[in-house]
């Protein structure tokens, strides 16, 4: 057991109101008493860890540390190939995180999301929680209520008809349960709106300490958070977005981003389970929930940069077979195909600088070599796709997907 300040309750009276779709006898009796949480402070807890956890936390938080070193060595720090790389894990994370909510989005339309050429919604979504990623990494330094927030907002922007409660605490209760119109038998009932603002605070506080093991401190961070609930919606990936957070401003993870969600993904019965534990006055689940996703996270992520790394030495390889010159664009082109299997022109000019004529150049040399494979079949709006980078992402999201 790794003991932590346990839930807290009150008692109120809800009344509830019809949504149109519920009869009179149910509306009836989902009005009446219900008790709302009150989170307990944490911002000066500290863990007594058993010596078994304490190991396996360890081993986990070096795990990640190496597939950082890993990436970084296998593609070097001067390769055109890293920052693409450390975008698609991003990525494959974002796409893990949005899986345990129970969205799900092929390569493919994650891909033509990012150039503006998806009609699926669930695709913008998933595009969103990316940028909610980009940002908590880009904040990690100041991991503060404001970055909080920053990241909410990126998130909850790109989710339509959800732009209004974008970076903002939320001004109504909130719980987890199968009913819309009432708390009343949901597994958690948040704490009512007024009591967030002042369990944030304390959440920032905890973060902010530095004598506390680091996954520790990302487990026990994201349980207080999810507990708190401060948001209408999106909760959970703004709260394992700020884990990555986390990991980034601690040092862990300083190149890359590990798919800590895909491990999370493989149980979600017991991810769940050990937010519940948590919130009873036991830790120590979640904590080894994060050291398994951790573990797995690494080992997987290392495959998924060999494999993709494969991908880009066979683009090279059909490249170099019909001797494109060193200085033709297709080259060029290469390296960002890891984080943009689907490209156009667009795409390349905003990414890489290209002029439209070059672009078009670039592509034609690619699709000459077999590396790209034009998909419209059309004179305007096209696109490209490398087909075997799509594969790669797609087995992997396969063998995570959501349990």
């Amino acid at each position: 057991m790794l003991t932590v300040p346990a839930l807290s309750y009150e008692e109120h009276e809800w009344l509830a109101e019809t949504d149109g779709m519920t009869s009179r006898a149910r509306l009836s009796t989902a009005s009446g008493p219900y008790r709302s949480s009150v989170p307990p402070v944490i911002a000066g807890y500290v863990p007594s860890i058993p010596a078994d956890l304490a190991a396996d936390v360890e081993e986990a938080t070096a795990a990640l540390t190496q597939l950082d070193v890993y990436a970084y060595a296998k593609l070097g720090a001067d390769s055109p190939t890293l920052g693409p790389m450390s975008s698609i894990l991003l990525r494959t994370e974002s796409a893990s995180s949005s899986q345990i909510e129970n969205l799900t989005v092929g390569a493919r339309q994650l891909a033509l999301a990012e150039i503006g050429q998806s009609t699926s919604d669930s695709a913008r979504t998933v595009i969103a929680n990316v940028r909610t990623m980009e940002a908590a990494l880009a904040l990690a330094e100041r991991l503060d209520e404001d970055a909080i927030l920053a990241m909410h907002r990126e998130l909850l922007s790109g989710q339509r008809g959800w732009e209004k409660h974008a970076g903002r605490y939320r001004d109504s209760l909130v719980w987890v349960g199968t009913s819309t119109i009432t708390p009343r038998g949901a597994s958690h009932v948040a704490p009512q709106p007024g009591q967030v603002p002042a369990a944030m605070d304390d959440l920032v506080r905890f973060m902010a300490r530095d004598d506390v093991p680091v996954l520790v401190q990302a487990a026990v961070a994201h349980a207080q958070f999810e507990t708190i609930h401060p948001f209408t919606d999106g909760n959970g990936r703004t709260g394992r977005a700020m884990v990555h957070a986390i990991l980034r401003g601690k040092g862990t993870m300083t190149r890359t981003t590990a798919p800590v969600s895909a491990g999370l993904l493989t149980d979600t019965a017991a991810y769940f389970g050990a937010l519940d534990t948590y919130r009873k006055g036991d830790a120590r689940p979640i904590v080894e929930q994060f050291a398994r996703a951790s573990r797995y996270a690494a080992s997987t992520g290392v495959r998924l940069v060999d494999d993709l790394s494969a991908q880009v030495d066979d683009a090279r390889t059909r490249l170099a077979a019909i001797r494109l010159r060193p200085q033709a664009a297709g080259w060029i082109v290469v390296p960002l195909l890891v984080s943009n299997p689907v490209v156009n022109s667009r795409l390349l000019a905003r990414r890489l600088g290209m002029r439209d004529m070059t672009a078009q150049r670039a592509l034609a040399q690619l699709t000459e070599a077999g590396v790209l494979t034009e998909k419209t079949g059309m004179q305007r709006n096209r696109v490209w796709q490398h087909s075997g980078i799509l594969g790669v992402l797609d087995q992997y999201a396969q063998h995570v997907r959501r349990r």
